[in-house]
Formats: C-alpha cells, structure tokens, sequence
C-alpha cells in the first residue's frame, strides 16, 4: 500500500529560518510541498521518512533565501494491483460504489466487477448483491459507511497542472467550467468469494 520514493528537489529556505537546523528546515519545506499531493504516475505523497543527501546551498543575488539541492525519500501511498485493501462504502451511483480509505477517497468498483448478479436501487441509492441460495435470492444491501474488502484492478493517473487558455476557450462562455477530474484514482473488484463487505464472510 505504501511505498518508499527516492527524489530529488531544490529547497528554498527563507533567512528568518537561517537559526533553525537546516535538516529541520527542509524537512519541513518538502512536508509543505509535497504532503497530500499527488506526484503524477508516481502516487500520493504522505510524509518525508529521510534525507539522504544534502548538496552545497547557494544564495543567489537579490535573493536572501539558500538554495539547497536534496536527496531524499518519502512515503507515497501507492498500492499495487491486484493487492487487496480494506476500506469503507462512502456512497453508491449509478457508476458503481464509491470507496473511501479515510484519507483516500477516489476510489470506485464498477458495476460490472460487483458480486454478481447486482443490482442498483434506485429508491435506496445502494448497490445489492441478489445471493443466490437453495431457499431463493437474498439481498444483501451495500450500505454507506460499512467496510468492504476489495482487489485494487487498475490505477489512473491525470495530468491537473494548469495550461494556458486556448483561443477556443478565450471565445467559450466563461459559465461553461471545465469538470474537475481527480489526478489519481483506483479501480476496485469485488467479483471473487471473500470480497465485498466484511459482515459477508464473518465465520459463524
């Protein structure tokens, strides 16, 4: 699920921080720049674990801060595929079942890799797994809120870093907003026995 990251980066650290240990400083300027952002096909970055390397810091002219090129790694939340995590129903759509870690929530099982044969009703806003048995079919309701086991299938990574408008967008009414798209989502399944809502496969 979590994974080390080796980067590199240049640090800019401003000279009312000059009293401070530079470690200290930098560790905190990379947690202000990178910590809950995504790093495109890289993952979400969570935390610094450690500087491995500090190279020479520079002071350029009309500029008082030091410049400082780092070596260092940081814990980046990016699960493999096919690895199987533990998360909890943040609500259901017509497009599937919205999955949430707690402090990631851009993730979706679509309808066609639910426990089958699925249904959505549309009076409840849930998904249902129609199980079938020898006294007929049960309905067993994926609430909001309850916790489900799941197989990460597939990641998708979106380049969100700002471009310049284009002549066709400069004449488009300025009503018209672009839909804002998450710059990393998973796609779950939950289509094999033992996944799906843990209150499933409780042993009796």
């Amino acid at each position: 699920m979590f994974v080390l990251v080796e980067m590199v980066d240049t640090v800019r650290i401003p000279p009312w921080q000059f009293e401070r240990k530079l470690n200290d400083s930098i560790a905190e300027e990379l947690n202000k720049k990178l910590a809950n952002k995504v790093v495109y096909n890289v993952g979400l970055c969570i935390c610094l674990f450690d500087i491995t390397k500090l190279e020479d810091a520079y002071v350029f002219p009309g500029d008082g801060a030091s410049h400082t090129k780092v070596h260092f790694r940081y814990v980046v939340f990016h699960p493999f595929l096919d690895e199987v995590l533990i998360g909890s129903i943040k609500g259901c759509s017509p497009e599937g079942v919205h999955v949430s870690l707690g402090f990631f929530d851009d993730i979706l099982i679509p309808p066609e890799s639910l426990q089958q044969p699925a249904k959505f009703d549309e009076a409840e806003q849930v998904w249902v797994w129609e199980y079938e048995t020898e006294e007929g079919a049960h309905d067993l309701y994926m609430d909001t809120g309850e916790e489900i086991r799941f197989r990460v299938v597939d990641e998708s990574f979106v380049d969100t870093s700002p471009t310049g408008p284009s002549s066709a967008d400069a004449t488009s009414s300025s009503e018209e907003l672009p839909k804002k798209e998450a710059p990393y989502t998973l796609v779950g399944s939950i289509s094999e026995p033992g996944l799906g809502l843990l209150s499933w496969w409780t042993s009796s």
